[in-house]
Order: C-alpha cells, then sequence, then structure tokens
C-alpha cells in the first residue's frame, strides 16, 4: 500500500508545482501585457499631441507671411497632418503596423514643418531688411524734402528780403500852407495853396526809371483832400490828392507837389501820407490853426 501512496503523493505534489508555476508564469504575462498595452496607449497619446500641435503650427505660420503661394502650400500641410491625426485617433493602440505607419508619417511631418519654420524666417528677415532699406530710403528722401523746403524758404525769404530793400522810403516830409504871396503861413483861412515835399532816399537796390509818387491829405474829420483821381493799393482804390512822376536814379532825390485850396480847411491835424509802386512809403502828421 506504502508502495502505492508514495508514488502518488509524489506526482499530485509534481501537479500541484507546476500548476502553481504555469499560473504564476500566466498571472507575469497578463501583467507584462499590461503594461505593454499602457506603453502603447501613452506612445499613441504623444503622437496625437505631436500632430496636434503640428496642425496649430501651421496655422500660426499662415499668420506670420503674406506669400499666397506658401500659405496654400502650408493649409494643404496642415489638412494632410489633421487627416493623419484623425486616423491615429481611430487606429487601436495595439496595432502595430497602422502605429509604426504613422510613425514614419510622424517623421516626414516633423521634416516638413522645419522646413518651412526655416523657409518663412528667412523671408521674414528678407523683408525686415526690405522695410529697413525702404525706411532708409524714405528718410534720406524726406530729408532731401525739407532741404528743398528749407531752400525755398530761404529762397523766398531772400527774395523778400530783396523785395523790402529795393522799396523806396520818403524822407524829410513837409507840409506848407501857402498864402497868396507864396509865403508860408500856420493860418489855414489864409491858406491858398498847400505845399508838399519830401526826398526819395538813396537806394542802389531799387530800380532806376520813372516812379509816380502819390500824395494823400487826411483832414481832421478823417477826409481826404481829393484831385478826383485814385490809385490801386492793397486790392483796393484810393483817393489822392497829389501825384507827380519822377525819374529816379538810385540817388536822394527831392520832390515837391501842390495842392490848390478851393474849399474852406479847418485847423487842426493833418496827416500826409507818400505811396509809390503799391507802398506806403512815408507818413507824417501836421497841426495848423
Amino acid at each position: 500500500m506504502k508502495k502505492i501512496l508514495i508514488p502518488a503523493l509524489i506526482v499530485t505534489l509534481l501537479l500541484c508545482a507546476v500548476i502553481a508555476y504555469l499560473t504564476l508564469n500566466l498571472t507575469e504575462q497578463k501583467k507584462a501585457n499590461q503594461e505593454m498595452q499602457e506603453l502603447a496607449e501613452l506612445d499613441k497619446k504623444e503622437m496625437e499631441n505631436e500632430y496636434q500641435q503640428f496642425a496649430a503650427q501651421y496655422s500660426e505660420m499662415k499668420t506670420q507671411i503674406n506669400n499666397d503661394s506658401i500659405v496654400a502650400q502650408l493649409t494643404q500641410e496642415q489638412l494632410k497632418t489633421q487627416k493623419l491625426l484623425q486616423e491615429l485617433k481611430e487606429v487601436k493602440a495595439s496595432d502595430a503596423r497602422e502605429i509604426t505607419r504613422l510613425k514614419k508619417e510622424l517623421a516626414t511631418c516633423r521634416a516638413v514643418i522645419r522646413s518651412y519654420v526655416l523657409e518663412i524666417d528667412s523671408l521674414n528677415r528678407l523683408n525686415q531688411n526690405l522695410v529697413a532699406e525702404n525706411t532708409r530710403v524714405k528718410s534720406e528722401y524726406e530729408a532731401a524734402s525739407r532741404q528743398i523746403e528749407g531752400l525755398n524758404a530761404d529762397k523766398a525769404s531772400l527774395s523778400q528780403k530783396v523785395a523790402i530793400a529795393a522799396q523806396l522810403d520818403a524822407t524829410g516830409i513837409q507840409m506848407l500852407a501857402l498864402k497868396k504871396n507864396n509865403k508860408s503861413t500856420d493860418k489855414l483861412k489864409d491858406c491858398k495853396t498847400i505845399q508838399v515835399n519830401f526826398n526819395i532816399a538813396r537806394n542802389p537796390t531799387a530800380s532806376n526809371g520813372v516812379h509816380t509818387f502819390y500824395v494823400r491829405i487826411t483832414t481832421p474829420s478823417g477826409t481826404v483832400l481829393s484831385s478826383g483821381g485814385t490809385f490801386p493799393y492793397e486790392n483796393r482804390q484810393l483817393e489822392y490828392s497829389m501825384k507827380k512822376s519822377v525819374e529816379y536814379g538810385g540817388e536822394e532825390t527831392a520832390v515837391t507837389t501842390y495842392w490848390n485850396v478851393g474849399e474852406f480847411l479847418q485847423g487842426g491835424s493833418y496827416k500826409v501820407s507818400i505811396f509809390a509802386d503799391g507802398h506806403m512809403i512815408g507818413s507824417r502828421s501836421f497841426s495848423f490853426k
């Protein structure tokens, strides 16, 4: 009996040992398979994230460039990346063949997007250089324009100064009230003639030739002792009392004019103004009784 039980016991123990070993081995294989599945899922998730980053990067690059041709190429590559991302989302992590294919596509996308980054960076640097050059040229043009404007202003200022310098100047203005015997008086009731004397100052810059001088006498009441004629002055016509045309050669020249009294003149302050060549060249006031 012992001879039968002992071998049976040994066989039973061996079977238990084999079953325990197989059970332990199966558990470890399941654990290893689970870990591999988790790693595959993690790898797939990382691939999805990278595809999404590429798609977003294409969108960002399209905002950094104005070249329609390159924008169209970027759009095409972006659509391709989005398609591969969708394929990756639909494939199982355990499908090693598809995962391997999509990894190769991902590497290609990575290389393509790197080439576009370099191209856009080069174009942007070129554009910056062009903008800088355009700014420099524009700045130089504006500086030249300002210089020309300054020269024109200087020229206009010089022309104005020359014109002012060329204006005639009446000095030594006198207004005399003459009696019938041509003697002067300070009482206008005895006055028969008004004599106005003045000198045209020396001016080598003034134009030589005949100049017409207009003498305008204003009474205390503001009226003008008029001879019936007018002359142009600052876009209007003014009455004058006397006028005289004189040959002027740049040297000091004496001028005398007369106005015959034909009306009663009141005492007070009289103003004598001299005009020539569209300018008032002298003025002075005189008082009479």
